[in-house]
């Protein structure tokens, strides 16, 4: 079963973005912007282990750093990734790591991620 479609993202401080569903295949789903520069992408593989996976790519054109005159598309992608034995943990489960890790990460108006992405551990 795949999510609603279309998503939509909202990637402060822009407004919300459409992204309809553009691909389907066995156990995965993607969704594109329509300008093509805002991906989600969510996908499932079974094995040992199961891995389910939410991924955004987001990209943008800038001015190349070594050639101010002319410009280059740039990229970013943030994922999260659930890795688990499938014998041993339950979606319920699963669900309470993920959220008392997301209580810690946007807490303080995001200060772990705010600090993560400056560079500390």
């Amino acid at each position: 079963m795949s999510f609603a479609d279309p998503q939509t993202l909202t990637i402060a401080p822009a407004s919300a973005v459409s992204l309809p569903r553009t691909g389907v295949g066995d156990d995965e789903s993607e969704y594109t912007s329509a300008d093509g520069l805002l991906q989600m992408f969510a996908s499932h593989k079974y094995g040992k282990r199961t891995r389910r996976t939410l991924r955004v790519n987001t990209s943008k054109v800038t001015a190349d750093p070594f050639k101010p005159a002319e410009n280059r598309k740039v990229s970013m992608s943030y994922y999260i990734v659930f890795d688990l034995d499938p014998t041993a943990y339950t979606a319920a489960e699963a669900l309470a790591v993920f959220v008392g890790f997301n209580t810690q990460i946007t807490a303080s108006s995001n200060l772990l991620i705010t600090k993560l992405l400056g560079g500390e551990s």
